[in-house]
């Protein structure tokens, strides 16, 4: 492989060596601000943040607001400069509850014009529509098999059909050849949602093969983020008025409308996974009319920012990201109901600053300048984040990079690493620099199944063509096991999104200052690289989403 070295001592950074395996060395005022980073500091943040008066910082609550009122508070300490809307602070986020009516109609009508009636939250569930009360729909079906079309990855669920003006019928789901975060962005609703929009449907249908399984509780309401002229920005479950109806129907009724079609209910699921589509025209059309209610409120992003020392490239922003919020109070597990977020994102959180406070020591700032975004809503379908990439306090194509973080999970020695989406663009040089420093392994993410790149908000920025990552630990272990990712495992079933995640829970908060450093070397480097980071040559997301 080439050789290259790359000298920028006067932004504090020596790399040498192969793209494979950079040596990253710092000037000492860089050094000896990494060093200052204490474990204690990051404790006392998770402590406040995850503190029972915050009422686990649901947004448009009294205990979100004063979680923005600390990190307000601690970027002034440290000196950090308001990044928000009219020289604050904060970037105002308008959000929408939406709930389903009491009553809905679904009815499906054969070609003999026979029809049958589906029963409500038994046969079929559908989801609020996030702009309109009243919605009334008629159309064909037709079966598109998982909803995806990328014939450059040779595979393609509406050849062969005509979507226009139909109710597609899909699975979730991606043929297993799909590499894991192609596969998450395959099967996210939105792409779902979009992909049927731009084909002409009018309406979705998400069916199970399992008999055992609901169509789920839609009775909480689903959340949307809304533009400045009060439209829906960004929703997990709405993408255009042209979809008129998103549902879930069961396997009897799945069963049914797939009659006279030759297609095996049963085994249809193992045939889409081996990458070969069966979509077909249905011979039935279906009527359903429904309504949905709305509750509107009001949240904030958090912005700081360091500006650049260099008067071109000030201009360019590296961001680095974490979600301030969790999902409140709820039904109560072992008598407590706060679900506190400690590690889902206290910690994340605490990183951040902790990684402000690092830039803020230095007397001589990187080129770039850097933003700490601290977002809302993420709970709700990375909603605060989505509505930062997308109307952003500096202009969008101005930021080249985000570094998220999002709950890291420091509940063990950090000894290893997996860089999620860092492998789509350059950043896996960063990355791979970085934790060579600390004496970090990077692997590959040990739970692909997890969808992890899709579930969180560097995949906002992502979707506005900014190349983007998030640190995850990596599986090896002091004992040689190297099984981090089961006793993640295990700590989840007991503590993730349940009351349990609060601050007696387990910490290694000498992980969480590796994090720290880890991240802050990352977005370093960016700040003070001649280029900006690409995506790389032919990347899926790069052709997707890239500029």
């Amino acid at each position: 492989m080439k050789r290259f070295l790359f000298m920028a001592l006067s932004c504090g950074i020596l790399l040498q060596g192969s793209a494979a395996a950079q040596s990253l060395t710092l000037d000492k005022p860089v050094e000896k601000s990494l060093k200052k980073v204490q474990p204690n500091d990051i404790k006392a943040h998770i402590k406040y943040l995850a503190d029972d008066r915050l009422m686990g910082r649901k947004p448009g609550t009294e205990g979100y607001q004063m979680a923005v009122d600390y990190v307000v508070e601690h970027y002034r300490k440290a000196g950090i400069e308001p990044g928000g809307e009219n020289g604050t602070y904060l970037q105002l986020v308008r959000l929408r509850q939406s709930f389903p009516g009491k009553e809905a109609s679904m009815a499906l009508t054969d070609s003999m014009g026979s029809e049958l009636q589906l029963t409500y939250n038994k046969d079929f569930s559908i989801y609020p529509h996030a702009e309109e009360p009243e919605v009334t729909v008629e159309a064909p079906l037709v079966f598109a098999g998982y909803g995806i079309s990328a014939p450059d990855l040779g595979y393609d669920d509406y050849a062969g059909i005509d979507a226009k003006g139909k109710i597609v019928v899909v699975m979730r789901g991606a043929p297993t050849s799909f590499p894991s975060t192609v596969s998450a962005y395959s099967r996210d609703m939105m792409t779902v949602l979009k992909t049927a929009a731009e084909k002409g449907a009018v309406g979705v249908l998400v069916a199970t093969d399992n008999p055992k399984a609901g169509v789920g509780n839609l009775q909480n309401g689903t959340y949307s983020v809304m533009d400045p002229n009060g439209k829906v920005a960004v929703s997990r479950n709405y993408v255009s008025d042209k979809i008129r109806v998103l549902a879930n129907i069961n396997a009897t009724t799945f069963e049914q409308i797939l009659s006279g079609t030759g297609i095996n209910m049963s085994k249809i699921g193992e045939q889409l996974k081996q990458g070969k589509p069966a979509s077909t025209p249905l011979a039935y059309t279906l009527r359903t009319s429904y309504t949905s209610n709305y509750k509107d409120f009001e949240s904030h992003n958090v912005v700081g920012k360091i500006t650049g020392a260099d008067p071109q490239l000030q201009n360019e922003y590296v961001v680095h990201s974490a979600h301030l919020d969790h999902v409140g109070i709820g039904k109560a597990i072992n008598g407590d109901s706060i679900y506190n977020g400690a590690h889902d994102n206290a910690s994340g959180v605490a990183s951040v600053l902790e990684i402000a406070k690092i830039y803020s020591r230095l007397n001589e700032k990187p080129k770039r300048s850097v933003l700490f975004v601290m977002v809302t809503a993420e709970e709700m379908g990375l909603l605060g984040s989505a509505y930062f990439a997308r109307y952003p306090t500096v202009p969008v194509e101005q930021i080249v990079a985000n570094i998220n973080t999002d709950m890291p999970t420091i509940i063990a020695p950090l000894l290893s690493v997996v860089g999620l989406g860092a492998n789509h663009s350059t950043l896996e040089s960063e990355v791979a620099a970085a934790a060579n420093y600390l004496g970090l392994t990077v692997e590959e993410d040990p739970e692909p199944d997890q969808m992890r790149f899709i579930r969180s908000d560097q995949y906002s920025f992502v979707m506005q063509g900014i190349p983007a990552l998030h640190i995850k630990y990596g599986n090896k272990t002091k004992d040689g096991l190297n099984n981090l990712n089961k006793q993640v495992e295990q700590w989840r079933a007991v503590h993730y999104h349940k009351p349990q995640d609060n601050f007696n829970n387990t910490f290694d908060y000498n992980a969480g200052k590796k994090y720290v450093q880890l991240n802050f070397l990352i977005s370093y480097q960016v700040a003070n690289a001649t280029e900006r980071p690409s995506w790389k040559q032919g990347d899926f997301f790069g052709s997707r989403f890239g500029r």
